[in-house]
């Protein structure tokens, strides 16, 4: 049976959010000599609004179009944010090829172990392609990176909470929910794997560890890289058991699982 890895971007390859978007967005509106500068809490508040344009549409509010002179027209609106967003995948990717933002731990070496064993391999983003491709071969390497389809930006209208990116990502590797298992680090993200029937495990991630992961297989701090960075289990309601690190074998444990609990 075929099976496939399919990987979030943003807090999963790498923890991106605080130290990589974040910053950008900022850099951005200083660019544009916009009086707005996200804090910390601020932008954790943000990541509930899944998509890049989507976070910048959230400051074009009435009061603060008129204080700031910013277009009131919506067609004007749009191809201002369109701009922003352009400026700050810019200032993002800078920062991922300066090796500002490490791979998470585990990362290269569960693609490694899944590439080895005939494992497709899939990143499934609402953040814009240019981002990811630039996130992911800094996480595995320009050569491993290019056996990965990647689905990210406006390939669908609806993102995460919303399952859209999932099913495209099933439709595109011509598989079926139980030949895949997703890996994701927020509670939206869990929520569109789960609405496309997706296995998936959480590595949660600076802004998400709070999160209500309820429905996930398997919840860890990281997918863990021993001896110098053990994952710590969080929630392991199918017995899985990785100890210090999940591995291709736990994976598998869980698809199993999956195709056991669907027989009639």
């Amino acid at each position: 049976m075929t099976r496939a890895l399919i990987f979030d971007c943003d807090g999963v390859l790498a923890d991106t959010e605080r130290d990589g978007h974040l910053p950008a967005f900022n850099r951005t509106f200083a660019d544009a000599g916009v009086p707005i500068h996200w804090s910390q809490e601020e932008y954790g508040h943000l990541l509930a609004i899944g998509g890049g344009k989507e976070r910048l549409a959230s400051v074009f509010t009435p009061v603060f179009v008129e204080t700031a002179g910013l277009p009131a027209d919506p067609d004007e609106q749009r191809t201002l944010i369109a701009a922003w967003h352009k400026t700050k995948t810019a200032h993002y990717t800078e920062m991922v090829a300066a090796g500002l933002l490490p791979a998470r731990p585990g990362i290269a070496r569960i693609v490694e172990e899944a590439a080895a064993h005939g494992w497709r391999l899939a990143v499934a983003s609402t953040s814009a392609e240019a981002s990811v491709h630039a996130v992911l071969e800094h996480a595995v390497g320009a050569d491993r990176a290019r056996d990965f389809a990647v689905l990210a930006g406006d390939v669908v209208p609806a993102k995460k909470p919303a399952p859209d990116i999932y099913l495209l990502t099933l439709e595109r590797l011509g598989i079926g929910p139980d030949e895949a298992l997703v890996i994701e680090d927020s509670a939206n993200g869990l929520r569109a794997a789960l609405g496309a029937g997706l296995r998936t495990v959480v590595t949660v991630s600076s802004y998400t560890a709070e999160e209500d992961f309820t429905g996930a297989s398997l919840v860890v701090t990281t997918l863990g890289d021993l001896p110098d960075h053990p994952a710590e289990v969080l929630a392991d309601p199918h017995h899985t058991n990785p100890a210090g690190e999940v591995d291709l074998t736990h994976l598998e444990h869980l698809l199993n699982e999956s195709e056991q609990s669907r027989v009639p």
